[in-house]
């Protein structure tokens, strides 16, 4: 089978180069500048990854950023491997969208590259690297390559007393059973942003407090859920864009490239953990500590009615069909291939695996739907580039209102998506699990 990587080397080669001298740096200095290197990181005393990384930290910094101003990033690259960036969740031209699927260029080893777009939609966005991975599990998002990315809106509603920004990674991952005899990538250790539970600072809060979390899962395959004892999450926006229907809930969950926004009150005193539900994975490393002020103890993992707790899409969403129903249907299938033991599965898009799944031709103003249907018993965590996404179905059942990037498919499920094409170029879809993709999860949709 034609790889991933070789396709894309035999593909298009002259115009990215060409692309690529038109993006480099120029001689007016760029708003933000993002180095691409090599660190060492202690994320527990004795516990040193070697990874890479956006300006020697992970995550890479926080970049805020009005909605409508013009933004230029100057990206070096220090390590000896073309590199890229994508701009997860904005709706910018496919040159700068940093997917080297849909003809961005990469940034040649040792070299650099300039993105300038215009930040939009306002909301909780992020940028990663995108690279091929396949069986080396320190590369692409298996690494240290990601950040936050606000686009501060126009109209900032809502108050709140403190607004934190969390980020949840799986570290030193390797090949480990799978049920169905495939494998799956195991890990040794999880952070919150750079730390593993019981080894950073605290969050310290006051009685009373409103405190917003951004929380991002920048891990390459694991879903995460997320518990804070007694306490409630008052989920306000998903993949940075406001849900209809506001609502607290025990327990969060995320996929893969998921983001959520969420409210906490803090009217329970004492010094707690926000965790991990899964006790493997909170043990080894998935938490981090709020204390309360004039609080004093050890963290207190407290299950309340978290774990049974199942999180579910509509509770955020109107209950009824969308107003508005597509012009075309576009009916997709995910299936998988077994390869043999000790070894990744080929995914596959109605029966075909990228660089061979079928292109989508779009025409510029239509509303198009697309109908997944997922045949393996994995979940998936869609996503669609460049384009927000209405969740308009799942499992048969209608809803509205809910906008996003991401969704999970869960296993043996069906779930329809509408997006109108108003971005033209190339626009890549595809899982966001690493290995899904890495292994065939992936299409191209084009412009007509």
């Amino acid at each position: 089978m034609t790889t991933r990587r070789r396709f894309l080397a035999l593909s298009g080669a002259a115009a990215i180069s060409a692309t690529n001298r038109l993006l480099r740096a120029q001689a007016k200095p760029a708003d933000i500048t993002l180095e691409i290197a090599p660190i060492q990181l202690e994320i527990a005393p004795g516990k040193v990854i070697s990874t890479v990384a956006y300006n020697g930290q992970v995550p890479g910094p926080l970049i805020r950023w009005p909605e409508g101003k013009p933004i230029s990033i100057d990206v070096r690259n220090l390590t000896s491997k073309e590199e890229i960036v994508h701009w997860h969740g904005m709706r910018i031209a496919s040159l700068q969208d940093g997917a080297m699927e849909e003809g961005s260029p990469m940034i040649p080893a040792r070299g650099q590259l300039r993105y300038e777009f215009t930040p939009q939609p306002s909301g909780f966005r992020w940028y990663h690297t995108h690279t091929y991975a396949g069986h080396n599990l320190k590369e692409g998002l298996y690494g240290g390559q990601f950040g936050c990315f606000y686009v501060e809106p126009k109209d900032n509603a809502g108050s709140y007393d403190q607004e934190i920004f969390l980020t949840l990674h799986d570290w030193k991952g390797y090949m480990g059973g799978g049920s169905d005899a495939s494998m799956d990538v195991v890990y040794d250790y999880a952070t919150i942003n750079d730390r593993m539970l019981g080894h950073g600072d605290p969050i310290r809060v006051r009685q009373g407090q409103l405190v917003l979390f951004h929380i991002l899962n920048a891990s390459a395959t694991v879903m995460h859920s997320l518990a804070l004892g007694p306490h409630r999450f008052g989920v306000i926006a998903m993949d940075g864009n406001a849900v209809p229907n506001p609502s607290p809930v025990p327990a969060i969950r995320l996929a893969p490239a998921e983001r959520v926004d969420v409210v906490v009150e803090m009217n329970h005193p004492g010094v707690w953990i926000l965790g991990e539900t899964n006790d493997n994975l909170r043990k080894a490393g998935m938490g981090i500590v709020i204390e309360y002020a004039n609080q004093t103890g050890e963290p207190v993992w407290q299950k309340s009615d978290a774990p049974a707790y199942e999180w579910d899409y509509r509770v955020f969403a109107n209950s009824g069909a969308s107003s508005e129903e597509p012009d075309v249907r576009i009916p997709l299938v995910f299936d998988s291939k077994f390869r043999g033991h000790g070894e990744f599965d080929y995914w596959m898009i109605n029966g075909k695996s990228y660089p061979k799944t079928d292109t989508i031709s779009l025409q510029r103003g239509k509303r198009y739907r697309l109908v997944m249907t997922n045949k393996s018993t994995d979940d998936h965590p869609i996503h669609l580039h460049r384009h927000t996404f209405e969740v308009t179905s799942l499992d048969g059942k209608p809803l509205s209102g809910l906008r996003k990037d991401v969704l999970i498919v869960k296993g043996k499920s069906s779930a329809e998506v509408d997006f109108t094409a108003n971005n033209p170029g190339p626009t890549l879809f595809h899982c966001h699990q690493q290995s899904h993709m890495d292994f065939g999860f992936m299409m191209l949709f084009q412009y007509a």
